[in-house]
């Protein structure tokens, strides 16, 4: 099984990155991780169910609109409920990396996780990408 720090360098080393649970609010979390990766100039889409626009951004609908699902690490903010269903998504689109944010996940998520022998390629438990992203990457250079 591969450790935390390959994981997130995996998660960190992927071409395109995807953000479930971005809105036009600028004081949720999903915003500020959908602007994290805009100021580290990386090539992020915003998934929202009914936003056309978000930061700027063109969203998608559903992780199935990815253009290349297999090369996008995807952050996720949502709520346990909604994060089952995206990790159902991401499993049959061979996602190669998935970051659940804190809050993102019960036992119901990681009970998924395992059990589908996801945890290879899911962060979850605690890590943020807003504090520990940018140590991450630097690790990587």
């Amino acid at each position: 099984m591969a450790s935390l720090v390959e994981v997130q360098a995996k998660f960190l080393s992927a071409p395109k990155y995807a953000v479930v649970g971005a809105s036009k609010d600028q004081s949720k979390y999903g915003t500020k991780v959908l602007k994290w990766y805009q100021a580290r100039s990386k090539d992020v889409t915003p998934v929202h169910p009914k936003e056309d626009e978000l930061e700027g951004l063109k969203t998608i609908r559903t992780i199935s609109e990815l253009p290349a699902p297999t090369e996008t690490s995807i952050s996720i903010i949502t709520p346990p409920k909604i994060t089952l269903g995206v990790l159902e998504q991401a499993k049959a689109l061979n996602i190669p990396a998935l970051w659940l944010q804190p809050g993102a996940e019960d036992a119901a998520v990681i009970s998924y996780v395992k059990e589908n022998g996801l945890e290879d390629k899911v962060i979850y438990g605690g890590p943020c990408i807003l504090v520990e992203g940018d140590g991450i990457i630097q690790s990587l250079l």
